[in-house]
């Protein structure tokens, strides 16, 4: 335990030492140092006298440095203004410049050209003299005396002189050689155009007939025609009226005035409904309006015979009863025969004959007629 102890005394004892040198290096270190601050202080001493009178001499430099300063930047702006003037006075002359140049070149190209024209119409004028001494054996400065110009009148285009110089070549070329017989020729003509001028005359007067016989044709037309459509109209209400069991109804004229030009509109009022063309009308009323439409036709001008094609076919049992009856109706009142073609079971029984058509073997038709009166008449006879 001694030894530990002095050991460690002794490590105590050499750290101790250590730090002491270090000590007192760090004390040699401090005096150095506080003799290096003696000096710097005796120096900044001997400036700080030195520059006690710097302060007034460095403002009074300043303001004089300022005073220059304001007066060479005035100088400079001065110097900007005229060099931008003189910048834009050189750029108008280098525009200017480039202007003339341009100019004189145009002028140049211009002249130039006027010379090559002036060559050409020298060329010109000399082939066109050589050709009117050739053509017209004539001195040119007295062909003016031939054309029916003034001297001092505008010269006409010459394309216009071309055509004019065609024409009249080719207008002598159909003349050709003289003809002796044109005086008898002329008055041939003038017989012909007498006598066409006649006929002209009389085809006026006749197209003037004709526009008057339209004109009373139409004329006639429009109140025949009107005098039909009242007859029409009336019948056509009543068997209306009569096929419905009621209701209105009437044909209008429409989209003209005139009756040979306007249009034609049912307008139908079946009983319990409104007012309305035939297009809103159920498919059974409008086959009840079409009927009745074509039995007024055939009131006003019977025809021998009459064909329907199955216009029974969208009426139901009660209305095919009343379409039977208007034709047993028109039966008895017209001499007109009604042929019908259906399928109703009705129809057929108010008939009073029947055709059909079978095939009793394929492709084989066989036609099939029945007399229903004197089916009956026999009936009754057995």
């Amino acid at each position: 335990g001694l030894r530990r102890e002095a050991e460690a005394r002794t490590r105590r004892l050499d750290a101790i030492g250590a730090e002491r040198s270090n000590w007192l290096q760090r004390a040699e270190n401090a005096s150095t140092q506080i003799a290096s601050l003696g000096e710097r202080r005796a120096e900044a001493e001997a400036e700080r006298e030195t520059l006690a009178d710097a302060p007034d001499e460095i403002d009074a430099r300043r303001r004089a440095l300022l005073s220059q300063l304001t007066e060479a930047e005035t100088l400079r702006k001065a110097a900007a203004d005229r060099l931008q003037e003189a910048e834009t006075k050189q750029a108008e002359l280098d525009k200017a410049a480039t202007a003339a140049i341009q100019s004189l070149a145009d002028s140049r190209e211009t002249r130039v050209r006027a010379e090559e024209r002036l060559t050409a119409a020298d060329e010109r004028r000399l082939e066109v003299e050589a050709r009117i001494q050739e053509t017209l054996n004539t001195p040119p400065h007295l062909v003016i005396r031939h054309t029916g110009l003034e001297a001092d009148s505008p010269m006409p285009e010459m394309a216009d002189i071309e055509r004019q110089l065609d024409r009249l070549k080719v207008e002598r070329e159909r003349l050709g050689a003289v003809n002796l017989r044109a005086e008898e020729e002329q008055k041939e003509l003038s017989d012909r155009l007498e006598a066409i001028v006649s006929e002209r005359e009389d085809i006026i007067e006749a197209i003037r007939k004709l526009r008057q016989a339209i004109q009373s044709l139409n004329r006639e037309g429009r109140e025949r025609l009107l005098a039909a459509f009242e007859v029409v109209n009336g019948h056509f209400q009543r068997l209306f009226s009569h096929l419905f069991g009621g209701g209105t109804a009437e044909l209008q004229l429409i989209e003209s005035d005139d009756p040979l030009e306007a249009g034609l509109e049912i307008l139908a009022r079946p009983p319990g409904k409104k007012p309305q063309t035939m297009t809103l009308l159920s498919g059974g009323e409008q086959a009840l309006t079409a009927m009745s439409l074509i039995f007024a036709v055939f009131l006003t001008n019977p025809a021998p015979i009459c064909v329907l094609d199955e216009v029974d076919a969208p009426l139901d049992d009660h209305n095919v009863e009343r379409f039977c009856n208007l034709m047993d109706e028109m039966a008895a009142t017209t001499e007109t025969r009604f042929v019908i073609i259906t399928h109703n079971p009705i129809t057929m029984a108010r008939m009073n004959r029947l055709f059909g058509v079978t095939m009793a073997e394929q492709g084989v038709s066989q036609l099939v007629s029945v007399d229903l009166q004197a089916a009956e008449a026999m009936r009754e006879a057995s």
